[in-house]
């Protein structure tokens, strides 16, 4: 090669390294209750740090799905092909208990362990995670059947990734999907139009369209049809007892902005075969169990494409020179790193505390700190990433590096399982039908009272904001986002890095708290924040 094309101050890539090697991770799982799952989540970090993981979340992205509705003969068979990348990125997930071995674990913290190793895997690839979390979320909802749980649920919470179209009863493991909303509807799911008709054996005949419906190679799905005593809740397999394929007809793959490797679908229910989960009109309360559970794996997506942010930036930073020194040490980069570190670690510290809540069935507190913050985390979600890119210049432009990928992922958690407004207007609704919920968050942010004095100073603020309701719709996503940064403030201060717990306060609870990221206040130290969160080369 002529001297012209002589490679320098390129950054090394990021891989053969411990993902878990997170002591904000490791501090989180240890505090909730599951320090015992630590030696698996090593395991499962260096294996997501490995040249192999990313390769196998490159290939599955740049080779999506592909929808088959017939085959040669003109025989319909609606099946999507995966690449084989996409069968080792669900086969690692499903062999780790990420699709729902947490709800048969007998010991405490299985949650915790739960969200730290989806936290940990979700950094290799996003898109697999959605059906690996919709397996998670079914149990709960379907033991609102006893008999359908007690023949499902063993096979759902199974670690054997058995991938193909067989009768549910006969494979080792079983994957589940969700398919709530409609063309005309979208999350106003009472205005759906599907209908299930009874017939005397106890089956439902369905028949409608399903507008979006994510992993339609799911082995059943938990949907949403109008039955003679209202909107009700059904299971429907793929394949019916008597081995027959069910009437669950796939129209198209949707065509999305990210999550390319995984495939989303519109179908038709022409006559589909379908179970009752729960009572006849109970269709919603009995499917939010599913959605609520969801939510969760939202934020620890989030979370976790934060931190795969935060470890491209920082890497990239602690190797580049620019302008006669390390990228790193230029400080107007550092206030940036410092700001992607703070955001990272307070979805990481709330994402296990509501992790716990779940272990520990804290329903009050649950039931509104998880509405608040499925609104905040994967709102910042896509801002963060859009930063974490920008630190890598034009590099991070380009698909190789990654960060393209992370980018248009990050908006999906924000919209998933209700948009921005329908999560602030849930925490409204917790608060307005559940006030216990109130009186428990209130509760987690007294243990925190006296730490700092913008602490305080914003948790009154709040009182006095929550306790006019005027307008409250209005303005309730600036409500909800108050809440939230209470909320991650009060976890930081206790539990985080104190370097990090003082520059959130200086920010997002100060009085001076730019728009952008890398406007942290003169006085934090960035240094500090930064070498807390990834180890620099040097």
């Amino acid at each position: 090669m002529p001297p012209t094309h002589e490679v320098t101050n390129q950054v090394p890539p990021l891989t053969g390294y411990d993902v878990a090697a997170h002591p904000s991770l490791l501090a989180g799982l240890r505090r909730e209750g599951a320090a015992w799952a630590e030696p698996e989540l090593h395991e499962l970090g260096r294996l997501a740090g490995s040249a192999q993981a990313q390769e196998w979340g490159r290939g599955a992205n740049a080779n999506p799905p592909v929808l088959r509705t017939h085959d040669r003969y003109g025989n319909r068979i609606d099946e999507v092909d995966f690449h084989p990348y996409w069968h080792e990125l669900m086969t690692v997930g499903v062999e780790h208990g990420l699709q729902g071995a947490a709800w048969r674990e007998e010991r405490s913290g299985a949650h915790v362990a739960r969200a730290a190793k989806f936290f940990v895997w979700s950094q290799v690839e996003a898109g697999h995670t959605c059906p690996l979390a919709m397996t998670y979320a079914a149990i709960p909802a379907l033991r609102h059947n006893e008999e359908l749980a007690g023949r499902y649920e063993p096979l759902l919470a199974a670690k054997i990734y058995d991938y193909g179209l067989r009768e549910p009863s006969t494979k080792r493991g079983l994957i589940a999907g969700m398919s709530m909303t409609e063309k005309q509807g979208g999350s106003d799911v009472r205005a759906n139009t599907t209908t299930a008709t009874p017939t005397s054996n106890g089956e439902y005949v369905i028949r409608g369209h399903k507008w979006f419906t994510s992993a339609p190679m799911s082995d059943m799905f938990l949907t949403l049809a109008q039955a003679p005593g209202g909107l009700s809740c059904f299971l429907l397999p793929r394949i019916l007892p008597d081995g027959t394929r069910n009437r669950i007809h796939l129209q198209r793959l949707k065509d999305k902005l990210g999550n390319k490797s995984n495939a989303s679908s519109e179908i038709e229910y022409d006559d589909a075969v379908g179970w009752l989960v729960g009572e006849e009109g109970r269709g919603v309360p009995t499917i939010i169990e599913m959605v609520n559970n969801t939510r969760l794996d939202c934020v620890i997506g989030s979370a976790a494409g934060m931190r795969a942010g935060v470890a491209q930036a920082v890497h990239h930073a602690g190797h580049r020179r620019t302008f006669g020194n390390l990228l790193v040490d230029q400080p107007l980069m550092a206030n940036v790193l410092a700001d992607l570190v703070v955001e990272a670690e307070a979805a990481l510290v709330v994402m296990f505390r509501l992790a716990g809540a779940t272990d520990r069935d804290e329903t009050a507190f649950r039931r509104l700190a998880l509405a608040v913050t499925k609104y905040w985390v994967c709102k910042r979600a896509p801002m963060h990433a859009a930063e974490a890119l920008e630190c890598l210049g034009g590099n991070g432009y380009v698909e190789e590096s990654g960060m393209p990928l992370l980018y248009r992922e990050a908006p999906l958690p924000s919209i998933w399982e209700g948009s921005g407004n329908v999560a602030a207007l849930d925490a409204l609704r917790a608060m307005a039908r559940q006030p216990e919920s109130v009186e428990a968050y209130f509760a987690e942010l007294e243990l925190a009272a006296g730490a700092d004095a913008r602490l305080d100073r914003s948790v009154e603020l709040l009182r006095k904001e929550l306790a006019d309701v005027n307008d409250i719709e209005f303005r309730a996503r600036r409500l909800v986002e108050q809440m939230a940064l209470v909320l991650q403030g009060s976890l930081l201060v206790r539990h985080g890095n104190p370097a990090v717990a003082d520059a959130f306060c200086a920010s997002r609870l100060g009085e001076d708290w730019g728009i952008a990221l890398g406007t942290l206040p003169s006085g934090v130290d960035s240094r500090a924040i930064i070498t807390s969160a990834w180890t620099l080369p040097r």
